[in-house]
């Protein structure tokens, strides 16, 4: 059975596209709080996940040992746009573990913000590793190497003890078994597991209250949060949609995207996990899903649904800035 059509794009007045996908919400003891489409096909959560890979950077000690602030806590969790800022965070907590961008085995690309990408190559500059969307998360994983005294050599490698150290982190935070046979590699080199949807929303609760976790686990979990609500910023970027839904929210929401339309998102005063797919992996549709579905999760009333829906129902308009249509969440969601 195909997942129900989630998101709506009009032109004019007439439906032009539509997206269909699936969404799970439940809260830190696993009981389902809403679900819609195939919970439990596997999906690759991508970049959505980032959050729970940073625990052995918190849990470790490492953080600490190095002095990092919840911006670098915030990078290390990041799917950043590759700004100055975030090239030279990214740095400077290499630097403290002794080590450079030259350590970094994520691969280079230019920023993916354009006025940033066109600054550097006016400048006859050349994308390094620093620039990276990954690059905080990799720096995490360096400098927790370093802290434990292993080589980071090969660290993206599922043999690695790094790699071990996160697998570990993301089978007890989700509950899912994280298998060889699930295993594909990401963007930036790292596995990534298929898991179900409903694993992934379970993962997001517990990092938001600690239930099921032993208690330095759940103690980074929420350091690793709170830091991400606090500096959206270094977890995106200028004007990106996870940093303008959490500057709005000002600490009361987190949410990151994967990519492929995925989202994973938690509320943290109620105790809700929310993971999401959009099928044919449109972001935009993602990001309709996952305002939509957090606005509805609040009480009514609250001021801050009404900011979320403005950013669940946004306009299109064309070349010349003449508004053409908009996308809207379906009844299904809504």
């Amino acid at each position: 059975m195909a997942n129900p059509i989630l998101v709506e794009v009009f032109r004019g007045e007439t439906v032009e596209s539509v997206h269909r996908g699936s969404v799970a919400v439940v809260d830190g003891d696993g009981k389902v709080v809403l679900e819609t489409g195939d919970v439990d096909r596997p999906v690759f959560p991508r970049s959505a996940v980032k959050a729970i890979q940073a625990l052995p950077f918190v849990e470790s000690g490492a953080a600490d040992a190095y002095g990092f602030e919840e911006r670098h806590i915030a990078l290390a969790g990041a799917s950043h746009s590759g700004q100055p800022e975030h090239a030279e965070l990214a740095l400077s907590m290499l630097k403290r573990a002794g080590m450079d961008e030259t350590a970094l085995e994520c691969g280079a690309h230019w920023p993916t913000r354009q006025d940033a990408a066109l600054d550097l190559a006016r400048k006859g500059g050349r994308p390094s590793a620093l620039h990276n969307n990954c690059s905080g998360k990799h720096s995490g994983f360096v400098c927790t190497c370093r802290h434990l005294g292993i080589d980071p050599t090969g660290y993206v490698k599922a043999g690695h003890k790094s790699q071990e150290f996160v697998r570990e982190a993301m089978e007890a935070v989700t509950g899912a078994a994280h298998a060889a046979a699930a295993c594909g590699t990401d963007g930036c080199s790292i596995p990534t597991y298929a898991v179900p949807l409903r694993n992934l929303a379970l993962g997001f609760a517990r990092m938001a209250t600690g239930a099921g976790l032993a208690p330095e686990k759940a103690k980074a979990a929420k350091r690793i949060l709170s830091a991400c609500m606090a500096e959206p910023f270094y977890v995106a970027g200028t004007d990106r949609f996870d940093t303008r839904l959490m500057q709005a929210a000002k600490g009361r929401l987190f949410a990151k995207v994967g990519a492929e339309g995925v989202y994973c998102a938690a509320i943290p005063e109620l105790g809700f996990g929310i993971a999401l797919k959009c099928d044919d992996g449109a972001a935009r549709a993602a990001e309709v899903m996952v305002a939509s579905v957090l606005a509805r999760l609040l009480p009514a009333g609250d001021p801050l649904v009404g900011e979320l829906g403005d950013l669940a129902n946004p306009q299109l308009t064309n070349w010349n800035g003449i508004k053409v249509g908009r996308l809207q969440p379906a009844a299904t969601v809504d």
